[in-house]
């Protein structure tokens, strides 16, 4: 009877309940076991749709981690590869702006999300592009920082890929182990450091996590690595400049009229001697070099803003090292479990 509800009167026996019928719960638990499958199968498909996967961490914050991040990417997309970066910063996700990439809005298609597209191709992911308002702090626990991992894992349409190189928070905890646990054929650990000894006594920590966790360590890269001036006088004059400390640096101007000179604010060496100690490769230096920090804080990275600058040119002696180890045939990727 329509128009109000259904009533039965005495000896009337009741319709029977479907017991085969799934109640809502439990149906979204089918859904949900169904979504972590399909994460499951893309991120199996991810160790031969990406050919190398490279995690770049810190010890500490404030060392450049994620500029020499962005400047790796940016120098493999310039040899003609194509490269991905998987911010995985969850609380402090700077790669978009550095990549001018504020804007940039993401595109989900049948459960998966298309990463952004930013200089030279490369695509992008980041959790910057998922916070509405970016001065609010993402306040996560453990667990679902864990999930959204995951989600820039295997929800994500990376597509095929020469390279994929991963960004993360400084440290050695959630974030790393989690990547390290559910990506395959992870080609190892890029650790940055500044030269300073504060610096260089967590950049230890760093490359003693990875070999804990069976994580090769590529190497290591030493940034901002002395402040480079130059300029120009009378052909063979000298030259001094007050350096840190009060220490003068003496040069003379070629017989071009031009001089460089590079003062160790930071100190420098300290990467190399690190890396030699715990032996494992040292990869290059990359200058500190005020254009980066411009950069970063317009969208435009050095590289992109100077293709054959000191910084440019730094890079591509890091890439060429890393790239010779990563493609050695006696490297096995890792896959941990």
């Amino acid at each position: 009877m329509a128009g109000g509800p259904v009533s039965f009167h005495s000896g009337q026996v009741p319709p029977k309940k479907d017991e085969n019928a799934a109640t809502s719960e439990q149906t979204a638990q089918m859904e949900q076991a169904y979504a972590q499958m399909r994460r499951k199968m893309r991120m199996e498909m991810m160790d031969k749709s990406i050919k190398h996967k490279i995690m770049v961490l810190s010890g500490k914050g404030g060392v450049g981690k994620s500029t020499v991040s962005a400047g790796l990417a940016l120098t493999l997309a310039r040899r003609g590869m194509s490269v991905g970066i998987m911010d995985i910063d969850i609380t402090g996700p700077n790669i978009p702006k550095m990549m001018g990439l504020e804007d940039a809005e993401l595109h989900v298609e049948e459960g998966q999300i298309f990463p952004a597209i930013g200089p030279e191709g490369i695509k992008v992911i980041s959790m910057a592009f998922l916070i509405e308002d970016p001065d609010k702090p993402v306040i996560w626990r453990g667990p679902i920082k864990l999930g959204a991992i995951q989600q820039f894992i295997g929800d994500v349409a990376w597509g095929n890929l020469d390279a994929l190189i991963i960004d993360f928070p400084p440290g050695t905890s959630d974030e790393p182990l989690t990547v390290s646990q559910n990506l395959p054929g992870i080609d190892g650990v890029v650790i940055v450091t500044t030269p300073q000894e504060v610096a260089l006594l967590d950049s230890r920590k760093s490359i003693n996590f990875a070999k804990t966790v069976s994580l090769p360590v590529i190497g290591v890269v030493e940034n901002m690595s002395g402040y480079s001036l130059s300029g120009t006088a009378p052909p063979g004059s000298p030259i001094t400049i007050n350096g840190p400390g009060g220490k003068n640096v003496e040069v003379n101007s070629n017989s071009e009229g031009r001089w460089e000179a590079v003062l160790d604010v930071f100190k420098s060496g300290g990467g190399e001697v690190a890396a030699r100690d715990l032996e494992v490769p040292f990869l290059g230096r990359i200058p500190f070099d005020p254009g980066v920090v411009r950069g970063g804080d317009d969208g435009v990275h050095r590289i992109v803003a100077d293709p054959d600058g000191v910084t440019a040119k730094s890079f591509v002696g890091v890439v060429d090292n890393i790239m010779e180890i990563v493609e050695s045939t006696d490297r096995t990727p890792v896959n941990i479990r």
